[in-house]
């Protein structure tokens, strides 16, 4: 091992020995299964205190970067096993270690550890609504749609726990991109996403030749009043508009119903052959966050 020690050096003998097997290591000058000197072998060579090198061994063990074989000798662990081994509790342990041996606060850590996450590519998506039953509902259709994780907040949530904001990218309906937009890093702007027309829907409707019972079914309040204005001119007065809350009542409730206009989450709780299924977001918008979402992990 080339290994040189300066004992006028302000840096402390074994910060110098432990940080030159790191680097031997990091470089593959010394490989796995390779055994290092005994403590008092490399004391000699070195003329250093035996203790100063036996602490700086200690130190590579803990720090997963030697272990013990053959007695007391040392080897050189495998990078791929020293990794594997370790949790992310051990991970962070050795970051803080590391930051506090080279001088930096646990403040200074903690923000340019925030820098760094912020600056990532995004590993999943943030639904920002403000309306609970809306917010799931987009966040069912944007699972069924895509391959990550979709997890869902509001903008109060956003304000009081910036850390939300964190690998994700954040949509949000296009009438709310003004709110949210501030919330989040410029670098990863939000994405704005618009909902399904109901041309289709209607015309379905204002084509029934009976008087009928048309059940509005969704888990959103919200859903069912923003359903209720956009199908009253095509309902009138010839036909009868029920609202169905599926957090108020169950599934057969609907059951007199003449036709069953429902959201995504409500048809897969509906067993029933006149059903109007709306998607609440465009098929546009769903490309839209997908393609987003590729481009940054790309």
């Amino acid at each position: 091992m080339d290994i040189r020690i300066d004992s006028s050096s302000e840096v402390p003998i074994r910060r110098q020995l432990t940080e030159q097997v790191i680097f031997l290591i990091a470089t593959e000058r010394l490989q796995h299964g390779d055994l290092l000197p005994s403590v008092r072998e490399l004391a000699r060579r070195l003329k250093v205190h035996h203790n100063t090198v036996s602490e700086a061994y200690q130190d590579l063990v803990r720090r997963n970067w030697l272990e013990r074989r053959r007695g007391s000798r040392l080897v050189v662990i495998a990078r791929e096993r020293a990794s594997d081994s370790a949790t992310l509790d051990d991970l962070i342990n050795r970051t803080i270690a590391m930051a506090r041996e080279n001088g930096y606060s646990l403040q200074e850590l903690r923000e340019r550890v925030r820098e760094r996450l912020l600056a990532q590519p995004p590993d999943h998506i943030l639904v920002v609504e403000q309306d609970e039953g809306l917010r799931e509902l987009m966040r069912e259709e944007l699972r069924s749609a895509v391959k990550w994780v979709v997890d869902g907040c509001t903008r109060e949530d956003i304000a009081s726990t910036p850390g939300l904001a964190i690998g994700a990218m954040a949509v949000t309906a296009q009438h709310a991109l003004r709110l949210v937009s501030p919330l989040f890093p410029k670098e990863r702007p939000v994405v704005p996403i618009s909902y399904s027309p109901a041309d289709e829907h209607l015309k379905v409707i204002r084509g029934l030749r009976n008087p009928s019972v048309i059940a509005v079914v969704s888990s959103s309040r919200l859903f069912l009043e923003v359903a209720r204005g956009i199908l009253a001119p095509a309902i009138g007065s010839r036909h009868v508009l029920r609202d169905v809350c599926l957090q108020d009542e169950g599934p057969n409730a609907v059951r007199a119903a003449d036709v069953i206009f429902c959201d995504s989450i409500a048809r897969t709780r509906i067993r029933f052959p006149k059903v109007l299924h709306y998607p609440l977001l465009s098929a546009e918008s769903i490309a839209y966050v997908t393609t987003a979402m590729e481009s940054y992990q790309s």
